[in-house]
């Protein structure tokens, strides 16, 4: 006798998902020296190498551009993850962050395009699809089958990047479908939700007692971190395209799992938030993971920040050669000499995360450190190996084992995204038409960028030393500068500007 089978229902909002009525358009994408009179220019003569390792994640990045196959039911041109035939969520989300640096190349979104398309009726979105048949690589209730819950984030900093509202409006209603599938089918009668080790994107990290895979019905820490998050900018997008109708419902589960993190997953011994067993213990891993608290402000309270850093500066935890491994260096499990993956390797995403985390929590400062030594780190390793890693060893300049090796990829967050945002220090929120300057780098030769982009069409050329900055640009926009001698505030008009400093 066949087996019964009970059809989920439909998601309301998943009518409204534009994606899934698309076809793919052909659009060509142009070879590499074309393209990169596109690309922004690092300018810093004191650190040629760094440039250089720029030029050649961009380079290794084109290498993995691909159009659809017929029949995959894709609808964008996307970047390729470069780990096998499938399209991976969690790659995806990073990769777009230094794409948008791209942007007037190649559009680097339609890669999250292409997961938008294939959602299901009731909201559920595979993290792993397959490049040539389009086909899910999981079934939707496989516990591994999809997460982490990031493309929430992933859009709203491509919005204040670019001031790009129109997209905002489409892609809320399948990713507030894709929130609440989560939540109807990745949490526990406590409503809080949970994950695996691949779900979470942090494959073997042993946060788990006997376990580096599956759940064991814990409550993971990340999991309800990114789902608060998610809340927020669902929040943040829907007032922006005025549909706050939409998302009535998250302010309740917002603070409902802001109480339940900072209440139940801090544990006051170690000063950090952990995974929690079915009987309320914590997990004896510090994970990197812990720092998505710090993409929202009102997780961590004021009292407790310098306490939660502090890990990220104690060379016994985080603060080793290479920062900031995946599990803190006094965790059970860590593996100092290779990384062994997510035991101890340092990662370019989760790297990314965290410097993202601490520029808003206005730690910007501690934010250049942590990127300069990882671009160190990766330039010291790419001389050796002329190849950029998947992940890296924390105690040594040496890819991390295992690794893929020329892994653009989200490797290019370090050399393309932190280069711009963390080392040379710019931050760009254009729907304010804002650009602000952290100048860590002073030095006597003038530094900074050349075509740089803002907001749909705009370029910058910013270059400055200890005396002047010039500036020639397309658009107008307010310009904040932060260097060692103190503040500067002034509205740049298009032109040619000179500022004394």
């Amino acid at each position: 006798m066949p087996q019964k089978t009970f059809p989920r229902p439909a998601h309301p909002l998943v009518a409204q998902n534009v994606f899934r009525a698309r076809t793919y358009a052909f659009h060509e994408i142009s070879s590499f020296p074309r393209a990169r009179s596109l690309l922004p220019e690092p300018v810093l003569p004191q650190q040629p190498g760094w440039v250089e390792v720029y030029w050649r994640a961009w380079e290794i990045a084109w290498s993995n551009l691909r159009r659809p196959r017929p029949n995959s039911g894709f609808v964008a041109n996307f970047i390729d993850t470069a780990f096998n035939n499938n399209t991976f969520m969690w790659d995806s989300c990073f990769m777009v962050q230094f794409g948008l640096y791209g942007r007037r190349a190649f559009d680097f979104m339609g890669t999250l395009d292409n997961f938008y398309a294939k959602q299901h009726d009731d909201g559920f979105i595979c993290r792993e699809i397959s490049t040539e048949s389009g086909e899910d690589f999981f079934f939707p209730f496989d516990p591994d089958s999809t997460g982490p819950n990031i493309f929430a984030w992933a859009e709203w900093n491509y919005y204040r990047q670019t001031g790009d509202q129109s997209r905002l409006a489409l892609v809320l209603p399948p990713l507030i479908a894709y929130h609440h599938w989560l939540r109807a089918h990745r949490t526990w009668p406590s409503r809080l939700y949970w994950a695996t080790g691949l779900s979470s994107g942090m494959d073997n990290q042993p946060r788990i007692p006997d376990s580096d895979r599956y759940h064991q019905h814990w409550n993971w820490m990340d999991a309800n971190l990114q789902a608060l998050i998610n809340c927020r900018i669902l929040s943040r997008i829907a007032q922006t395209v005025e549909k706050e109708e939409l998302v009535a419902d998250l302010a309740e589960e917002r603070a409902f799992l802001l109480r339940q993190i900072n209440t139940r997953f801090w544990n006051p011994e170690t000063n950090f938030f952990h995974d929690l067993s079915p009987a309320g213990e914590f997990s004896m891993v510090k994970s990197v993971a812990a720092y998505w608290a710090l993409l929202d402000k009102e997780i961590v309270p004021t009292d407790r920040l310098d306490a939660f850093l502090a890990p990220l500066r104690d060379v016994e935890m985080f603060n080793r050669p290479h920062r900031v491994p995946s599990i803190s260096a006094d965790s059970p499990g860590y593996n100092g000499e290779t990384g062994n993956y997510w035991c101890g390797g340092v990662w370019p995403p989760t790297n990314y995360m965290v410097l993202q985390g601490l520029n808003r929590a206005g730690k910007s400062r501690l934010a250049h450190k942590i990127a300069r030594n990882h671009i160190e780190q990766m330039y010291a390793v790419f001389r050796q190996t002329d190849i950029l890693w998947e992940n890296y060893a924390p105690e040594s300049p040496a890819p991390g084992q295992p690794a893929k090796p020329n892994f653009v990829g989200w490797s290019g967050l370090g050399p393309i995204a932190m280069l711009f945002e963390n080392i040379i220090g710019l931050r760009t929120d254009w729907p304010q038409r804002r650009l602000t300057w952290n100048r860590y780098l002073v030095g006597p030769e003038p530094a900074g960028v050349r075509n740089y982009p803002l907001g749909a069409d705009g370029r910058l050329d910013m270059l400055a030393d200890r005396e002047k900055v010039e500036i020639e640009t397309n658009q107008a926009f307010t310009l904040t500068i932060h260097d060692e001698s103190g503040s500067l505030q002034t509205a740049v008009p298009v032109g040619k500007t000179t500022l004394k400093l």
